[in-house]
């Protein structure tokens, strides 16, 4: 898998992490027959702070790896680049054009 699939799947976890959290704890007081803020904090330390802990875990590694893809992306746009101008300088001593590579491997022959 891609280094951005990775952390783009990482992100999606983090944020279905987060909203399971406060789902529970609402399906956890559906029987309660009176809602408060008080009451659903109540539920939400039922719920622990485990699905916190893991959404953070998860967003923390999904950016990460977002970070590592977009770094790499810049080395390997180098990388094209230099495959381009080899390209280049081989298309030209082909054909029988000028380049410094193709002129010196002429006169060694």
């Amino acid at each position: 898998m891609h280094r951005r699939t990775t952390g783009m799947l990482l992100i999606i976890i983090a944020a279905f992490l987060y909203g399971i959290r406060y789902l529970a704890a609402a399906i956890y007081g559906s029987n309660s027959s009176t809602w408060s803020a008080e009451l659903f904090n109540e539920m939400l330390n039922y719920v622990g702070k485990g699905p916190m802990i893991l959404s953070t875990s998860a967003l923390i590694l999904g950016v990460a790896y977002m970070l590592v893809a977009e770094l790499e992306g810049t080395s390997m746009r180098k990388q094209i680049e230099q495959i381009k101008s080899n390209w280049n300088e081989f298309d030209l001593y082909e054909k029988g054009g000028t380049s410094e590579k193709g002129n010196s491997q002429k006169k060694s022959k």
